[in-house]
């Protein structure tokens, strides 16, 4: 039987990370939407000792090549960084003009019922 073993994050190492939006939905083909990814990432910056080396903003997936500063980590900083972000888009889902709202809301709704991480 093959067990996993997860691996640990290491200091002054840069990481290819890549972020998916639940069931490939096109957010960011949406330019308020980019733009509150990249005004997150710069406040991360700024603010929580994120150094990115690049970032490919796709449609419905963000690939990028980071690490942090100590004393911070960058579990915490990522942790921290998709929970304001997700929260803005959904926020510009439902208060701004978007085609999309009445079918993309329920996906996220599903899917945030069915996460581990909301229970």
């Amino acid at each position: 039987m093959k067990t996993s073993v997860k691996q640990t994050i290491k200091t002054n190492k840069a990481y290819f990370l890549t972020m998916t939006v639940v069931n490939w939905v096109d957010v960011f083909s949406r330019k308020n939407h980019r733009d509150t990814f990249i005004d997150s990432l710069n406040y991360c910056k700024q603010n929580k000792g994120l150094v990115v080396f690049a970032y490919l903003i796709m449609t419905n997936h963000v690939h990028l090549i980071v690490n942090t500063n100590e004393p911070f980590l960058l579990k915490d900083v990522v942790r921290d960084f998709k929970k304001y972000t997700c929260k803005k888009i959904v926020e510009q889902i439902r208060e701004e003009p978007e085609s999309g709202r009445e079918w993309m809301i329920p996906i996220f709704m599903m899917n945030a019922a069915s996460s581990k991480k909301t229970h």
